[in-house]
């Protein structure tokens, strides 16, 4: 197996907050000891409801803010601030809006050639319009396209917009945050698409961050469900989807539509609120909305427990 592009060890970001002028800090836990190894070529997908660490691992993977503990390796080079000007030009993120990321004021060639001058500043003009002309071949777009501004582009031509500006420098991994959830349902399929035939020529890795687990199903090949910050679920694709071991990974399974109208569906609703994330539970962070919880699991937090399949779950399906 090829050496892995990104391997991230104990990864935790916490945020010091206070709720009112006299009162004392208190500690937003965004991300706690999160473990993963990316490969060329594979797709590692973060899937969780709201609030439950995605977007923050984005920034730590993106080198848009510093773990508060833990290492990020890229490239088998540690990814600490003093590496972070070297290291950016490796790892590139597309956002989920198609319409706010892009700058309205500049035409597309500008668009797609700013990140050239911006970490390249010795490359000719012409040199980086002959890329931003080669870009948009490649994601699907046309030559005349390149004077154009974004407000004459569809939400999915935009989406090709940003995911070239995202591979003008060439990175060995490609943070997607929700890169389809803002489109049509039509034009989703054709930007999954674009995404995996890219990913086949260029041998691109891709930290894929959804909470839609039916395109988590057609691009992923491994998977880390998050609940308040933690993984509490890792495995393969077929792993996760045929036998999800946590509770609460049954539960956003179940919830998951069918393309069977016929088919027969066991949706298990959660009851209970959701923990703050203020709040330094001593159990599993999962028990007060658990069915299964247990003495054990208000008392003892679980370690991810497994081989190839793992799950933070005293008591697992």
């Amino acid at each position: 197996m090829t050496a892995p592009v990104a391997v991230a060890s104990g990864l935790t970001r916490h945020y010091s907050v206070k709720e009112g002028l006299f009162s004392k800090p208190q500690t937003v836990r965004a991300l706690s000891d999160l473990d993963f190894t990316l490969h060329p070529g594979k797709t590692l997908a973060v899937v969780g409801e709201s609030g439950c660490g995605k977007s923050t691992l984005a920034r730590l993977v993106t080198m848009i803010e510093p773990p508060t503990s833990g290492a990020l390796e890229l490239g088998g080079k540690p990814a600490t601030p003093d590496r972070w000007a070297d290291l950016r030009g490796a790892v590139q993120i597309v956002f989920q809006d198609p319409y706010g990321s892009l700058n309205p004021r500049q035409r597309i060639g500008q668009i797609l050639s700013e990140p050239l001058k911006i970490n390249r500043p010795d490359m000719k003009a012409a040199d980086r319009e002959a890329r931003a002309r080669e870009m948009l071949e490649l994601v699907g777009l046309r030559p005349e396209h390149y004077d154009r501004y974004p407000h004459m582009f569809s939400g999915g031509q935009r989406q090709r917009i940003a995911i070239g500006r995202a591979l003008m420098m060439n990175p060995a991994v490609l943070v997607l945050d929700e890169p389809v959830s803002a489109l049509d349902v039509s034009i989703q399929s054709a930007i999954l698409n674009l995404l995996l035939d890219l990913q086949e020529k260029l041998d691109l890795a891709y930290l894929f961050i959804s909470h839609d687990l039916s395109v988590v199903r057609h691009i992923a090949d491994d998977i880390i469900v998050m609940y308040l910050g933690r993984a509490i679920e890792t495995g393969t694709k077929a792993q996760v989807f045929a036998h999800p071991m946590h509770p609460y990974a049954k539960a956003l399974l179940s919830a998951t539509p069918q393309a069977d109208p016929g088919g027969k569906r066991n949706r298990i609703k959660l009851e209970g609120e959701l923990p703050s994330p203020l709040a330094d539970l001593p159990g599993c962070p999962f028990a007060p909305r658990c069915w299964k919880t247990q003495d054990k699991c208000r008392t003892d937090r679980p370690p991810l427990m497994g081989d190839t399949h793992r799950a933070a779950c005293w008591f697992p399906e």
